[in-house]
């Protein structure tokens, strides 16, 4: 081993309360990085999970400009035929207004979303049936899956009420027909559909007139990785129909833009608290360079270059580097062990997606080795600037 790397070494141990606070340093701004990571990135994929389960699917397939026309079993049965799909099902959207009569008190509500599904598909595409706590899912033509903020705000409706419901037909005619609520959802983070209503598909279509039309299919993936090649592979097939194909992360944009930006506000907060650790070790190397200043000016008079002074301090700061990267990384995977095993919760609802994301791992890693030693930098080359006999003056 070089002689410079063994002095590096003992120069350090001989400072094990300087050593110690350099690599806590280090290891404290790599431990935030990780906190971070589990805590903002695990609720953003949390979010994302739960729109595609409930509201977007892994592909989401709409037409551009009106309702889709062409029949949903035959789009249907094309998705299904690929094996990477594992079901999909079709939706239509409409919106209403509810009014309900609780305790002889009339409530109602306008311009709710409304959304049709296929009892039977649905479950198969989509998780939305699991949110539903009190009661079940929607299965006959007359009953009606309320969203708890919905039940709330018509005064607290709960299973086995009736409540009517006026839509507006596509030849601009009121349409008013009544609902048993057969349940109740409530979807952690609010990412389901608490603030609208489910029906029968094929009730909404006659309340309409489009019985043969359909808003959107939703395509579920056994392979999400797979998305962009099945969608690519649909519009290619159906050239000439005006259908719109979009990923989760496409269809989901406007909500998911927001999420973005705040988590790189808080990675940037992260990495100046790394930066602020590397200010930590200019500090406690040059309070090393004051201290060895004798032993400096010794090693130059007995014929050490100034080069060999500058990679002794520089060993230094790769030793601090590699503990405190080791260290933070050690910390910051056990963290990431806990959050994952405990199932951690954002606020006590919303389940945090917790991954583990080695490229950023050995990225943060190397990001902090790298900052230990560009911090090293200033220290070495002043202890470098020290003259023999100035240095050797020194008590």
């Amino acid at each position: 081993m070089d002689y410079r790397i063994q002095l590096a070494k003992r120069m350090l141990t001989n400072k094990k309360g300087s050593l110690i606070g350099a690599v806590l340093a280090v290891s404290i701004g790599i431990l935030v990085i990780h906190v971070n990571f589990v805590i903002f990135q695990g609720l953003y994929d949390a979010i994302v999970r739960d729109l595609k389960d409930y509201r977007f699917g892994d592909i989401l397939v709409t037409n551009e400009e009106d309702y889709i026309d062409k029949s949903d079993i035959g789009l249907i049965n094309w998705f299904e035929r690929n094996p990477y799909v594992v079901a999909a099902t079709s939706r239509l959207d409409a919106s209403a207004s509810i009014n309900a009569t609780k305790l002889g008190k009339r409530t109602e509500e306008f311009r709710i979303p409304v959304v049709g599904v296929d009892p039977l598909r649905d479950t198969q595409a989509s998780t939305i049936h699991n949110t539903v706590g009190d009661g079940q899912y929607v299965f006959a033509r007359n009953s009606l899956v309320m969203g708890s903020r919905v039940a709330r705000d018509l005064g607290g409706v709960e299973v086995g009420d009736n409540v009517k419901l006026k839509f507006v037909d596509r030849h601009g005619e009121d349409q008013l027909k009544r609902f048993v609520v057969t349940g109740i959802t409530s979807s952690a983070g609010g990412q389901g559909l608490d603030g609208s209503v489910i029906v029968h598909i094929d009730t909404l279509r006659s309340i309409l007139d489009r019985t043969d039309e359909t808003g959107a299919i939703l395509v579920k993936l056994n392979d999400p990785t797979k998305a962009e090649e099945i969608r690519d592979f649909f519009l290619r097939s159906f050239p000439s129909d005006d259908f719109k194909a979009e990923t989760i992360e496409e269809s989901a944009e406007t909500t998911l833009s927001g999420f973005r930006s705040g988590i790189a506000l808080i990675n940037l907060i992260g990495y100046f608290g790394m930066m602020s650790s590397a200010f930590a070790i200019v500090t406690i190397q040059m309070m090393l360079v004051s201290n060895k200043t004798r032993e400096i000016g010794i090693m130059r008079a007995i014929g050490a270059k100034r080069k060999d002074i500058l990679l002794l301090f520089l060993f230094q700061g790769m030793i601090i580097g590699a503990i405190g990267a080791a260290a933070g990384t050690g910390l910051g995977l056990a963290y990431t062990f806990y959050a994952k095993e405990t199932k951690m919760q954002f606020q006590g609802s919303l389940g945090l997606e917790v991954t583990y994301n080695w490229e950023k791992i050995g990225q943060t890693a190397l990001t902090s080795f790298g900052l230990a030693i560009i911090a090293s930098i200033y220290p070495a080359y002043r202890a470098t600037r020290l003259l023999p006999v100035e240095a050797m003056r020194t008590v």
